[in-house]
């Protein structure tokens, strides 16, 4: 497929991100029962990132007289996540931040190293900054331009759950929203 069918297939009609996330594709040929343990815990992160960055923008007036606590609380909580995430980092070899643009139906990955259209694997990505747990979503490669210094991948998720893609999409939402809030901020 060329690398234009793919752009047309993964992101025609589909909310799309582009940004510099730590990210790789790792050539795998996965079973049945590891794609579905792996999108079980994609899926689980991804609800768990929304619960804490959702209640964020919920609290406004209604934390009242207990506000004080709870923001000492929240601050706690964060610090907790930093060393926890200092940790990890320690143990875990980082992924590679790399340019990428995704939607719900895939990924174009940059500075990957090229393989050959139809191999299977593993999208490793970390969503979100502030929590060093990548997710590992079952992927196809649907299309490869090895235009050097930075070849590029199109990878195709695998048919993903209906929770997982939901889950997937309401992401986005979230950093797409973000970006355009961050665009109106800088005007």
């Amino acid at each position: 497929m060329s690398a234009e069918a793919a752009e047309r297939e993964l992101f025609d009609d589909a909310l799309t991100c582009r940004e510099a996330l730590p990210a790789e594709f790792v050539p795998d040929a996965l079973d049945a029962a590891s794609r579905e343990r792996a999108a079980e815990r994609a899926e689980g992160l991804l609800r768990a990132i929304a619960l804490v960055e959702d209640s964020h923008g919920e609290e406004g007036d209604e934390r009242g007289a207990n506000e004080p606590v709870l923001q000492r609380i929240e601050a706690k909580l964060n610090l907790l996540f930093e060393l926890v995430g200092l940790v990890v980092r320690r143990e875990v070899a980082p992924l590679p931040v790399v340019e990428l643009r995704w939607s719900r139906r895939g990924v174009e990955l940059a500075g990957a190293s090229p393989v050959a259209p139809g191999q299977a694997g593993l999208l490793r990505l970390q969503p979100v900054s502030w929590l060093p747990q990548a997710i590992e979503l079952p992927v196809e490669v649907i299309a490869v331009d090895r235009c050097e210094p930075a070849p590029r991948l199109w990878l195709r998720f695998s048919p993903l759950p209906e929770a997982l893609e939901s889950a997937l999409e309401r992401h986005l939402f979230r950093l797409h929203r973000r970006a355009i809030a961050g665009a109106r901020r800088q005007r």
